[in-house]
């Protein structure tokens, strides 16, 4: 096909087809069906979820999805259903030849597949009122107003997509500056001086930081330096004045009287919980605690996932870590709250109104040996760590031994499954598995996933990508948390896999795989012996 841009002989037409109105009932589910033209979705009320291609994405009021000729698609209604227009329509393309449908390169800068934003909502809203009553219409004239109404809504669209690009753009531009800040929050700053580093306004970047972080500038730096100053307090031995200045505090009590305002106790106080049979609870760095043989007051729990059982912390009661109760987490009388860098997916910071927090620094998450030696060092126990690394190590090694005669050079991969679709994790020591499989086991990841995956810790994996899988063993994992998916499992195309086929697919538990602590890279370890050795 032709894919020359039009000349000025040439036009680029957006036919309007037809418009719907549907409603879907509560939790009804769509088979995913083979669309032949364009088709623009837009829910008006109620939540679901598009499922494109083998991707899901979410629906709610004033959101939508363009589907091109080609795609598959289909919709997951939510408990409340779902209402929503549905309009096909044609993009031609008009020459002195005559007229002819275009492909997807062709089809021009007003329609682009994907997510689409219908904001102001009231206004896209009323357009696709007036499109449904055109349609009722007969007669040219009706029929033109459709296809100026049509136009006037792609155009409503468009202009939001470049509008959300631009502001995506000086977005980035202060993101970048908050990242710069989190490096360098021991100089003297200024608003002033941060909004000259994004090239914006002053008040332009205090609005969009506050969106970004929640704070204001100054605010958010304050919260950088206590974060670091209680990091230093805990690990080092370092006299008050030094870790000031250090913090970038040119003055003690200015310090002193800022530390007690974010976190309650003076610097004094909060360093005295170095101490042994400290009261602590960690959501989620349990693992952590237990290696080192401390006890959490509470261990955290999820609606959909449920608890850590791996950990075998049976005795120590659960918090509901998503409920956000955080005022039932204060009879066990937590005396300090160790958090990692996932803190503000679960808006933990909220717990430093039961007791105060210490957020871990980590270099990155899959260095949990790092991790457990900050941990460690927080609670005085160094001289423990060095015989834990050793004894996982010495683990893995007699592990890979055993492995390397029964697997040899068959390969494997590790998906996530769920209802949004699948996730195939990657194979360069990042993420949850790869550097217990492929690192320290030695396992041959499968050579898409070194294709697929390079330097990400995993990818979304559509379905036709899915079938090129032929992995000799796949680990499997179901996410609870966004609908388990297990219907995949009696597909076509799941059961035409050579490692289904083989019986060589293994579930394995959530909550112990998607960890990066030591105890939990056991239980990788011994989970894979148990199916492969």
């Amino acid at each position: 096909m032709d894919h020359r841009e039009p000349s000025n002989k040439e036009a680029l037409l957006y036919a309007l087809n037809q418009i719907e109105l549907l409603n879907r009932s509560a939790d009804s589910k769509e088979i995913p069906k083979f669309f032949q033209e364009w088709t623009l979705v837009v829910a008006v009320e109620g939540q679901g979820r598009l499922v494109a291609d083998g991707t899901g994405f979410s629906l709610k009021q004033g959101t939508g999805f363009l589907l091109s000729p080609g795609m598959t698609g289909g919709l997951e209604c939510g408990a409340q259903g779902l209402r929503y227009y549905q309009i096909g329509f044609e993009v031609i393309r008009q020459s002195e030849a005559g007229y002819r449908r275009v492909s997807l390169a062709e089809a021009g800068e007003l329609v682009v597949p994907g997510p689409v934003d219908c904001q102001p909502f009231s206004k896209c809203l009323l357009l696709l009122e007036t499109l449904h009553q055109d349609q009722a219409g007969s007669g040219e004239a009706a029929r033109l107003m459709g296809h100026i109404h049509f136009m006037e809504l792609l155009l409503l669209l468009y202009r939001q997509r470049t509008t959300d690009k631009h502001e995506h753009t000086v977005r980035s531009a202060v993101e970048q500056s908050i990242e710069y800040l989190k490096q360098h929050y021991n100089e003297v700053w200024t608003v002033d001086r941060l909004a000259d580093i994004a090239k914006i306004g002053r008040s332009r970047y205090t609005r969009m930081f506050k969106e970004i972080t929640g704070q204001f500038p100054l605010d958010h730096l304050n919260d950088l330096r206590i974060d670091r100053a209680q990091q230093l307090l805990l690990m080092t031995n370092d006299r008050l004045y030094d870790i000031a200045q250090t913090v970038g505090y040119s003055n003690e009590y200015y310090f002193n009287r800022r530390f007690k305002g974010a976190v309650g106790v003076t610097p004094g106080q909060y360093r005295r919980t170095h101490q042994d049979n400290i009261r602590v609870f960690a959501p989620f760095m349990e693992d952590y605690l237990l290696a080192l043989g401390i006890i959490p007051v509470a261990q955290c729990a999820h609606a959909q996932w449920g608890m850590q059982d791996y950990l075998g912390l049976h005795q120590v009661p659960p918090f509901e870590i998503s409920s956000g109760n955080w005022e039932s987490l204060s009879p066990y009388e937590p005396e300090l709250i160790l958090l990692d860098e996932g803190y503000q997916r679960w808006g933990l910071e909220q717990c430093r109104t039961v007791a105060p927090i210490f957020k871990v620094p980590m270099m990155s998450s899959e260095d949990w040996r790092s991790t457990l030696m900050t941990v460690a060092s927080v609670f005085g126990r160094t001289g423990q760590v060095d015989e834990i690394i050793s004894s996982y190590e010495h683990k893995a090694r007699e592990a890979k031994h055993l492995l390397n005669r029964s697997v040899r050079d068959q390969t494997v991969a590790f998906l996530r499954l769920s209802a949004c679709g699948i996730t195939l994790y990657g194979s360069e020591d990042l993420g949850y598995t790869a550097g217990v499989l492929h690192h320290d086991l030695g396992l041959q990841p499968h050579p898409l996933v070194q294709q697929l995956a390079r330097g990400e810790r995993r990818i979304n994996l559509p379905p036709d990508l899915l079938a090129r899988l032929d992995a000799d063993h796949l680990f499997i994992t179901f996410d609870k948390g966004e609908g388990e998916g297990r219907e995949l499992l009696q597909t076509e195309l799941w059961q035409s896999l050579p490692a289904v086929r083989n019986n060589h697919v293994y579930e394995v538990d959530f909550l112990s795989w998607m960890n990066y602590g030591v105890l939990s890279h056991r239980r990788k370890i011994d989970d894979v012996l148990r199916v492969l050795a």
